[in-house]
């Protein structure tokens, strides 16, 4: 600039104002373009009365527009607002963005940037620094019916009926040392062991083609056929326990080993399909496990997810299901066999069958009607057997037959025939809230191996594959189990202290040391949830 004004002011060189700018800009290697800039500058140098100089950026770093606060917010906000909708993030979406807010343009134009328009490098680099990736979606927490009314009034009850098993557990930490030994009370039933050890259950299949997709492989490696679909498929049926890892037993002195695993092969031409009654005999067979390790001095809390197929009832049970309102000769249960006897207000058995030498009905079923009034319930004007397509109204308990049985005491406390088994073994039984898989630590366990067989070799037959499967389950060591136990205890205690289920999974990552969440956690859980204003897993 200064030397623009000598040239153009020395009477002798006789320059223009455009020549002078010309000239100058050539002697600094320039051309046309900065001859241009420095007369700019000039201008406006002069017009601010001599306050405005132009800095150069020798020996600066270029600062990027992200570094300006309010800028970086707004992108920010704007990214949140289309994951929140449930949009998938493009780049392009930052360029519209950035063309067509004219809160973006304004901001632009404040910090003096020229170019109001962004490529779509740019966009992705802009991406990167607000720490968004590209690739596949992580999947979090399955909420499909989580947070359900029902759901979330069962999970409520089970994590009261938690809390008191644990005052009976031992803890340990995630080195799988003890963390905690309960103090002994006295229990209801005095000949029951105080300690509570939990043996949790699942199910879980293997496919024989499930192998890892994402390798690093060389430039020149050639594509290597892969076999078409799932394959074939394997079921694994386990129990997992803190104390001991897996659940089996091994006699010192006979040798024998009481190991409950099962690998089945469902499907048609194969082991057919596992039932209520395969999975009765399984436990059966690791309650015999458990107590040969424990030798009477503790009891099982048994834990399965509330499929259907635990919940089927015995043959026997009682249900007014399919009961017909009168007597009836041939009438049995939906087993085949007949029903047991019921319970009577008074708390009297009542037996559902007349008696062999009844003079007109021997031997039959009584009838809905019957054992109705047998319990002084039958109304004067009668009953129905049953509201048009079972649809009673909302709160109506004795509509009609079929209803009032439903609704009576011994009806409704009806058990399993999983449960009546585990009970009549001295032991607990307890079913994991429908939805609630993270409650369940065996399903880590089954990731875990499952990591373990993508990353093994492709097996040829069935035999291999299942030699395969148990050498991978058994690389699984107790320490990472108790890990994985860790992980769903701070899941209950999350729900014990009020959070949801997406901020019991924040939470859980967030203070993932911990084996509980104290109380004082849930107002600061909420607290950076609500100020991230991110979705959560």
């Amino acid at each position: 600039m200064l030397g623009v004004l000598n040239l153009y002011l020395d009477e002798k060189l006789s320059y223009t104002w455009r020549e002078a700018s010309l000239v100058a800009a050539i002697a600094q290697g320039h051309g046309s373009s900065h001859a241009r800039n420095l007369r700019t500058w000039l201008h406006e140098y002069l017009e601010s009365d001599r306050k405005k100089l132009p800095f150069h950026r020798y020996g600066k770093l270029r600062s990027s527009i992200l570094h300006d606060e309010e800028f970086s917010q707004a992108i920010q906000l704007h990214l949140q607002e289309k994951t929140r909708a449930g949009d998938y993030l493009r780049a392009q979406d930052i360029v519209d963005f950035v063309s067509l807010s004219q809160e973006m343009q304004d901001m632009l134009e404040k910090v003096g940037k020229r170019n109001r328009t962004i490529s779509i490098a740019q966009a992705y680099r802009w991406l990167r620094a607000n720490g968004y990736r590209y690739g596949r979606k992580r999947k979090g927490m399955y909420v499909d019916g989580h947070e359900r009314d029902d759901v979330v009034v069962y999970r409520e009850e089970f994590i009261e009926r938690w809390m008191e098993y644990e005052k009976r557990m031992i803890t340990y930490d995630n080195d799988g040392n003890v963390l905690a030994i309960p103090k002994g009370f006295k229990l209801a039933n005095p000949s029951t062991p105080f300690e509570l050890i939990v043996v949790t259950h699942d199910e879980s299949m293997f496919y024989e083609n499930d192998r890892r997709t994402l390798v690093w492989s060389h430039e020149n490696d050639k594509p290597v056929p892969v076999r078409k679909g799932e394959g074939a498929s394997i079921m694994v049926s386990d129990f997992l326990t803190l104390k001991w890892g897996r659940l089996i037993h091994h006699d010192a002195e006979s040798g024998e080993v009481i190991d409950p695993r099962i690998f089945f092969k469902a499907g048609k031409n194969r082991d057919g399909y596992f039932v209520s009654d395969d999975l009765l005999r399984q436990v059966d067979r690791a309650i015999d496990a458990f107590e040969g390790n424990t030798k009477g001095r503790a009891q099982g809390l048994f834990l399965f997810d509330n499929a259907p197929s635990h919940q089927k009832r015995a043959p026997d049970a009682l249900s007014a299901r399919y009961m017909p309102k009168g007597p009836s000769e041939t009438w049995t249960s939906k087993g085949g066999v007949p029903m047991r006897d019921a319970t009577l207000p008074n708390g009297e058995s009542q037996a559902l069958y007349f008696p062999e030498d009844h003079p007109t009905h021997p031997g039959w079923f009584k009838g809905m009607e019957q054992i109705i009034k047998e319990r002084g319930l039958w109304p004067e004007g009668g009953l129905n057997a049953q509201c048009t397509d079972f649809k009673c109204a909302a709160g109506r308990t004795d509509c009609c037959c079929r209803r009032l049985l439903f609704t009576q005491p011994d009806f409704t406390r009806q058990k399993s025939a999983l449960e009546e088994l585990v009970t009549r073994r001295g032991h607990i039984c307890d079913f994991y809230p429908k939805y609630h898989c993270e409650l369940n630590f065996i399903e880590q366990y089954w990731g875990a191996a499952k990591l373990r067989y993508r990353n093994s070799p492709q097996t040829k037959s069935m035999e291999e594959m299942e030699k395969n499967m148990t050498a991978c389950l058994d690389e699984i060591s107790r320490i990472q189990m108790v890990r994985f136990a860790n992980r769903s205890a701070r899941f209950i205690s999350a729900y014990h202290i009020g959070l949801t289920g997406a901020e019991a999974a924040w939470a859980n990552k967030r203070y993932h040391g911990h084996r509980v969440l104290p109380p004082i956690m849930l107002a600061e859980v909420r607290r950076e949830i609500a100020a991230s204003n991110t979705p959560i897993e």
